[in-house]
């Protein structure tokens, strides 16, 4: 569990960290969404969201963390979540997706940026301070750098937790979310994938 510690630590880092580079870097960043078609040694090959294949350089010592379910209930005041949300047109935030981060994670990359999962959505990493459930399904309410905000989750919403997993586990039709850097050539590289187990597509 150490090691496991270590990996998503670092792999939050490497998520989070394109939210906190210059706005001047942000093209060098590509975040690839979709399933994998190979794995061939330092290639990683995926279909991605919006049909092409797409090639991605495995580097030197890098990992694969899985994305497993959770659910509404689990998350409680004091957790620490990253909340992929849009805005609703009758005020407020409606969350996409919600990632409940492992304890050793807590305060990565802490705060509000937007976000590539759909037009105009915005990730919020914090501090769960409120979680109240009525008619509607739940209002989470988040703190970060001092500052509150109150996020809608519909019953519907994918949540998910990270979970151990191995480079062997990466199988063509595995979903998968792999945040790369873009090189001047136009070659991609990561040093991390996320991949859905047992069927979950990572909502990140």
């Amino acid at each position: 569990m150490r090691a496991f510690s270590a990996a998503v630590t670092g792999l939050g880092i490497a998520l989070l960290s394109s939210t906190l580079i210059p706005a001047a870097r942000a093209a060098d960043t590509v975040r690839v969404r979709g399933t994998v078609e190979s794995v061939d040694g330092s290639s990683l090959t995926v279909k991605t969201r919006e049909g092409n294949s797409t090639a991605i350089k495995l580097n030197d010592n890098w990992k694969v963390t899985g994305v497993v379910k959770a659910a509404l209930n689990d998350i409680k005041p004091g957790d620490f979540v990253g909340i992929a949300s849009l805005p609703k047109s009758r005020g407020g935030d409606g969350a996409l997706e919600v990632l409940i981060f492992p304890a050793a994670m807590k305060g990565t990359g802490e705060g509000s940026y937007p976000w590539d999962l759909k037009p105009n959505s915005t990730m919020t990493n914090a501090t769960v301070s409120n979680a109240v459930k009525d008619v509607d399904g739940r209002n989470i309410t988040v703190t970060f750098h001092g500052r509150e905000k109150t996020i809608s989750v519909a019953e519907d919403t994918a949540v998910v937790t990270f979970a151990p997993a191995e480079h062997g586990d990466l199988k063509p039709g595995m979903a998968v979310f792999v945040p790369s850097q873009k090189a001047a050539d136009g070659t991609l590289s990561t040093g991390n994938v996320v991949a859905g187990t047992n069927g979950v597509v990572p909502p990140m």
